[in-house]
C-alpha cells in the first residue's frame, strides 16, 4: 500500500505578510487543490494524509467536496517544524502502508509519472527523491557580498518532492533526527543521518514550488497546459 503525505501546515512567510500561498487561486483553483488533485488522480497512490494547521480541517474537507476528490484522505495537525509535521503524517498512515510519498503542498505541478517513478525507486533502494541537476553556475561566498569560489556544478542536484520511502526507513531516519534534536530542511537529510542511500529521480517536466509571488505566472502557465 502507498500513502501520500501532503505537508500543508507551513506559513509560507516568503510570499508576504498575511498571505497563505496554498490558498491563492491559480489556473482556476487553489494551489493546494492542484497538488491534492495530482495525488488523488494518481493510480499508484492508495490514500492521502494532509498535514494541516489546527483549525483548518473543515476547509480541507470543504475543498475535497468542491473538487470531487474521492480517494480516501484524512487530516492531521502539523508540528512545530516540518519534520514534526511529517512525523505526525507517518503516525496517521494506514497499518498496511509499505511506501510513503511526502509532498510539499505548494508544489502543484508534480506529475503522476514522477510520483510513480519515485515509488519504484523507493521500493528498490529504500529512499528516493525527485530532483534535477543544477544548470546554473554556482558561486560560494563567505559574507554574502563577495564570491569566494566557483563550485563544481556537475555533482550538484536540486531536490524537490515527492520524497518517497519505505515507511520503516523514513520512520527510523526521522526518529534519529528527533533524538539528536536536529532540525532538517528535508526528509532525505534524515536518511543521510542513518546512512540510507537515496536514489535521485529526474523528472521529465518542470516541478516548481510556489515560494514567492514571481513563481505564480510560471506555475499557472504549466497548469493550464496540463489541465
Amino acid at each position: 500500500m502507498v500513502s501520500a503525505i501532503i505537508v500543508a501546515a507551513g506559513k509560507g512567510t516568503r510570499m508576504g505578510a498575511n498571505v497563505d500561498k496554498l490558498w491563492l487561486e491559480v489556473a482556476g483553483r487553489p494551489v493546494v487543490a492542484h497538488t491534492w488533485k495530482q495525488f488523488n488522480d494518481a493510480g499508484c497512490v492508495d490514500e492521502i494524509i494532509l498535514v494541516v494547521r489546527d483549525g483548518m480541517q473543515p476547509e480541507f474537507a470543504k475543498l475535497a467536496a468542491e473538487h470531487g476528490f474521492k480517494k480516501p484522505f484524512r487530516c492531521v495537525v502539523g508540528g512545530a517544524e516540518r519534520q514534526d509535521s511529517v512525523w505526525n503524517g507517518l503516525e496517521a498512515a494506514a497499518a498496511k502502508t509499505e511506501i510513503v510519498a511526502i509532498q510539499d503542498a505548494a508544489r502543484p505541478c508534480t506529475t503522476e509519472e514522477l510520483i510513480a517513478a519515485t515509488i519504484v525507486a523507493a521500493r528498490e533502494t529504500g529512499a528516493a527523491v525527485a530532483a534535477q541537476p543544477v544548470t546554473d553556475t554556482i558561486k560560494e561566498t563567505a559574507d554574502g557580498q563577495v564570491i569566494a569560489r566557483t563550485v563544481d556544478r556537475s555533482r550538484l542536484w536540486s531536490v524537490q518532492t515527492p520524497q518517497t520511502f519505505r515507511i520503516e526507513v523514513i520512520r527510523r531516519a526521522i526518529s534519529t533526527a528527533r533524538e539528536q534534536h536536529l532540525v532538517l530542511t528535508d526528509d532525505t537529510a534524515a536518511c543521510e543521518l542513518i546512512g540510507q542511500p537515496v536514489r535521485l529521480v529526474k523528472g521529465a517536466s518542470p516541478n516548481p514550488k510556489v515560494t514567492v509571488p514571481a513563481d505564480l505566472p510560471f506555475v499557472e502557465s504549466l497548469l493550464r497546459k496540463t489541465n
